[in-house]
């Protein structure tokens, strides 16, 4: 295993957890992991690197998760992405999508233990840094330990040490990936019993863990916790996760977070981003807190558009500090 602190990881989420939000979650978070989109393995070959693989360094720890089978291509992604300074490669074995699946990546790859061993295995082969597999407990009418732990021994014979395992099968026809998060039933237990079966292997559990005490009865079991919704809307739950879990008490406030979030903005204004491409991630910081709304309500009338003003920016401290004179009343 990597020297890696993987106890608390953000997931990997299309359309959610690119460098914007990770520098965001970062401001709130010292300690915790954090991954990237997927990116296809085409699109890291083939496509504008800056714009798909940057990031700033301020991010790390941080981990690329790559989608592909093509044993060429993530030969060569695997280089790309250690020249770039990742820290971490992480191959998505777990996104149900049909898009995904007719490109041969993601959860149905399950149904090919052979295929994932090779594609793992050039990937150790050609990258110092470490190799990690996300993957789901089973696919459509598979939800059978014996074929999840061959599974997981496939992976493990190809020197990969640290798995993430989503305590869900996939339903690769008649459910849409939104669907897939909810509707198979969470079984922990099969995850757990993965661990006992593999000590040696470093084993992360994903899926619907949304709080300090849900976090805290994981980790009885397993070697880490990777939350993906519960924090993209309740992002200031890294706050607690700080100190709850790694003893850190050194925490930005809500308001702090901003301050330093709207240098942030001016510096990347300057570079042709639109501010509703990094605002649009704090919609949920007061999630559960009174003033809610109104953040909400500023973000969508101020902050959403995409020729929203940059000026704006600067006067969202004045709803933050009425906000925190809220919860000082309260």
């Amino acid at each position: 295993m990597s020297n890696l602190n993987r106890k608390i990881s953000v997931a990997p989420m299309m359309d959610c957890t690119d460098r914007h939000d990770r520098y965001f979650l970062r401001l709130i978070s010292k300690n915790v992991m954090l991954y990237t989109e997927m990116v296809a393995t085409g699109s890291v070959i083939n496509g504008d690197r800056k714009k798909i693989l940057g990031f700033d360094n301020f991010e790390k720890p941080l981990a690329l998760q790559l989608g592909g089978s093509n044993k060429k291509e993530l030969a060569e992604c695997v280089k790309i992405a250690e020249d770039y300074g990742y820290d971490e490669i992480n191959l998505n074995l777990g996104c149900p999508s049909k898009k995904v699946q007719k490109n041969k990546f993601g959860a149905c790859l399950i149904k090919e233990p052979d295929l994932v061993h090779e594609c793992l295995d050039t990937m150790k082969r050609n990258t110092c840094l470490p190799v990690t597999a996300k993957t789901r407990i089973g696919f459509d009418d598979t939800e059978d330990f014996d074929y999840l732990n061959n599974f997981i021994k496939k992976i493990k014979s190809a020197n990969v040490k640290t798995i993430i395992l989503h305590a869900r099968k996939a339903i690769l026809k008649g459910l849409s990936p939104k669907e897939n998060l909810k509707i198979p039933k969470l079984n922990y237990q099969m995850v757990y019993e993965i661990k006992k079966c593999n000590p040696e292997l470093e084993i992360i559990i994903n899926g619907g863990i949304t709080s300090i005490e849900g976090i805290k009865k994981q980790l009885d079991y397993v070697d880490g916790v990777m939350i993906g919704r519960a924090i993209y809307q309740n992002p200031y739950l890294l706050a607690d996760i700080e100190k709850k879990i790694f003893q850190n008490q050194a925490v930005l406030s809500r308001e702090e977070v901003i301050q330093n979030l709207i240098d942030y903005v001016k510096s990347e204004v300057k570079k042709g981003t639109r501010v509703n491409q990094i605002m649009r991630h704090t919609v949920g910081l007061y999630h559960g807190q009174k003033g809610s709304s109104k953040w909400k309500r500023y973000l969508s009338d101020n902050m959403m558009a995409r020729d929203s003003d940059f000026k704006k920016v600067e006067h969202i401290l004045n709803v933050v500090q009425n906000n925190e004179k809220i919860q000082m009343v309260n």
